[in-house]
């Protein structure tokens, strides 16, 4: 076995293995239902399969220009300003990117320097703040309200200043399925109104959402569309999570610095499944409905664990639930998502891994993006403990 000859000195001293990778691993290992990791267990609709495969038999198997193909940036213009009202430019403002991670990553090092404050909300989804660091950029933490996850508008005031380079936003939230009213986004809006901060706004679940709720894009509000680059996913949309197809838009001026560091990370993503998914958003009954589609799921779930020792607020969108287990044990919730693996064969994934300090409020994540058959078994695991 090779022997390294020397110590490195590691730009990302306290990141390990992501939550994630470690709870699928544990899952597998012990033969756990797996509702840690964030991806679908159905199959992708088979329209979108036989239209990649078209366009693969007919040679579309070499690089995509760096943006993106035209037809799908042209088809995501369209489907944004017949939703949010906003026209973007598909030549100067929208990329397609390798998922919406690389569009997140992209885009803090492109306008990130040494020096910049990024103000990122907790409990937060894990990519964010490695990427500021490794960007020489320092993250100020702004904790959501543990009770209902709600933003600490006081607290964001005296978080910002002349150093703020980036606030990063997300709606509907990871992990907590929290949803963003409109007087939030206005409210951010009018925080940011005489700054030069720039708004990274993650709404990979744009079109997961519950109870006759809204998603307020950035896009729609007239006060950050200037200021904000918006990151969307196909994966997440489409059941098609391997794929990792993304995409960002924004005004031509963020987009030319984006698409400056994107060029020298991916250059381009798939040109196949570029074309088929230009041709799949055409019929936009093929999104619209997905609130619909996953809110059976979180009924169903959270139906299937009524009687259970859980406490609960129904998610407000994603396809993720929190489960309260302070009733059942107060162990850390690290330890209960892994022992509850291997000893009840239920993967789930702990809270407290979200916040920059550790918070336990003993609170675990479920994804419900499964079958029936998934969920039912999951759910008679839960309810017996």
């Amino acid at each position: 076995m090779p022997q390294f000859p020397f110590s490195i000195s590691s730009k990302l001293p306290r990141v390990g293995t992501t939550i994630f990778t470690t709870m699928s691993k544990l899952a597998h290992e012990y033969d756990a239902v797996n509702l840690s990791q964030g991806f679908p267990d159905f199959a992708v609709d088979q329209k979108l399969i036989d239209l990649a495969s078209h366009y693969m038999n007919l040679g579309y198997n070499q690089y995509a220009p760096m943006p993106g193909v035209l037809p799908l940036r042209q088809a995501l213009s369209t489907k944004m300003e017949a939703l949010y009202g906003t026209s973007y430019d598909p030549n100067d403002e929208i990329t397609i990117t390798s998922g919406a991670t690389e569009a997140i990553y992209t885009a803090i090092t492109a306008l990130v320097k040494e020096g910049d404050e990024v103000l990122i909300f907790t409990p937060a989804y894990d990519c964010y703040a490695p990427a500021v660091e490794l960007s020489g950029g320092t993250c100020v933490f702004s904790p959501l309200d543990p009770e209902d996850y709600s933003v600490d508008w006081e607290n964001v005031f005296k978080s910002i200043n002349r150093k703020t380079r980036l606030v990063i936003i997300n709606t509907p939230h990871n992990p907590t399925g929290a949803v963003w009213s409109k007087k939030d986004m206005e409210k951010l809006g009018t925080l940011l109104e005489d700054t030069q901060a720039i708004v990274l706004s993650d709404e990979v679940y744009e079109h997961i959402i519950f109870d006759d709720n809204v998603h307020y894009s950035c896009a729609a509000i007239p006060s950050l569309i200037n200021r904000s680059l918006i990151v969307s996913s196909f994966g997440k949309t489409f059941h098609a999570t391997g794929w990792k197809m993304g995409y960002i838009a924004g005004p031509a001026e963020l987009m030319k610095e984006f698409r400056k560091v994107h060029q020298f990370n991916v250059f381009s993503t798939m040109t196949p499944v570029q074309y088929a998914l230009a041709d799949y958003l055409a019929d936009p009954s093929n999104y619209t409905g997905l609130g619909k589609f996953y809110q059976q799921k979180r009924d169903l779930f959270l139906s299937l664990i009524e009687g259970s020792r859980f406490k609960f607020k129904p998610s407000g969108g994603t396809y993720f639930q929190l489960l309260n287990y302070s009733a059942i044990e107060q162990g850390n919730d690290v330890e209960v998502a892994q022992r509850w693996t291997k000893e009840h064969r239920i993967a789930s994934i702990p809270i407290s891994v979200f916040y920059h300090n550790p918070q336990d409020n003993c609170m675990l994540r479920f994804c419900f993006a499964k079958g029936e058959d998934t969920l039912i078994q999951a759910a008679n695991i839960l309810k017996s403990l």
